[in-house]
């Protein structure tokens, strides 16, 4: 049996996972998004709309839906698009294109038409 280290016992070290964003910490310790966009952030009111994605044909268009829904709602708030892989992995989205309102995240892994986001926006409230 010692062909295979079968009966052999070692002393049984603990793992700790390694952390998404490779800054070191263990899983458990990984910072929160930091909240740049909504400090004082009043009920009913957007302060920042992000699209996240890998740069494919799908998150540009996704990007451009919502600039698109933002402009026919006559919102004055900027549409960011987000590529940066560290960036997106904060925000825990594992499918792409991600739609985040107010640092939340409200869609992912599907495409939203204009007229989507709009309806999406007026659902949660906007």
């Amino acid at each position: 049996m010692a062909l295979f280290n079968f009966g052999k016992k070692k002393a049984e070290e603990k793992k700790t996972p390694a952390c998404a964003c490779s800054c070191g910490c263990s899983a458990g310790e990984a910072e929160s998004i930091t909240n740049d966009c909504c400090p004082d952030l009043k009920e009913g009111e957007i302060r920042c709309i992000k699209v996240l994605g890998s740069g494919c044909k799908s998150c540009h268009e996704q990007f451009e839906y919502a600039k698109q829904a933002v402009n026919d709602m006559g919102l004055s708030v900027e549409v960011e698009y987000i590529t940066d892989m560290r960036k997106v992995m904060e925000y825990g989205v594992m499918s792409m294109p991600a739609l985040v309102v107010n640092e939340k995240v409200v869609a992912m892994g599907k495409v939203l038409k204009a007229a989507d986001v709009a309806a999406l926006l007026h659902k949660l409230g906007f």
